[in-house]
């Protein structure tokens, strides 16, 4: 079986898709314009790595489901890693300063972490790991 190198897109439903875009710009990300228009923006996480930022209409025609109310409850938790304690601090400091909602911080030792809300609720997770934790 050959392996198949994967994408992950996960799609997100947005109030307001130009609020999105410059908050996710703001705190130092860009996106792919070959998958984005007027309702759509792919925001680039990582190299195989997406999140679909869909207005509210638009993420509506790919399911049958409610939108979950993210004032009321958490549809997903969206976690992504950082290079270093400081750019998880540098990434959350951005997030905060373009509308963010903070979660706070917690530190494990081996383990740092933020977490923050962006502009239509979505929870954010950015972490860094000490390398030398994980040997053995």
């Amino acid at each position: 079986m050959a392996v198949l190198s994967r994408q992950i897109y996960v799609n997100l439903p947005v109030k307001d898709l130009n609020a999105s875009k410059a908050f996710f710009k703001a705190i130092g990300f860009e996106f792919n314009m070959q998958f984005s228009d007027e309702k759509a923006a792919c925001l680039v996480v990582g190299e195989n790595i997406f999140a679909m930022l869909l207005q509210e209409e638009y993420f509506r025609t790919f399911t049958n489901k409610d939108i979950a109310d993210t004032s009321k409850s958490t549809e997903v938790l969206i976690a992504i890693s950082a290079d270093s304690r400081e750019d998880v601090d540098g990434i959350a400091s951005r997030a905060i300063a373009a509308g963010a909602k903070s979660n706070g911080s917690i530190d494990h030792g081996f383990m740092y972490q933020t977490s923050f809300d962006d502009l239509d609720g979505h929870t954010w997770e950015v972490a860094y790991m000490d390398p030398s934790a994980l040997e053995g």
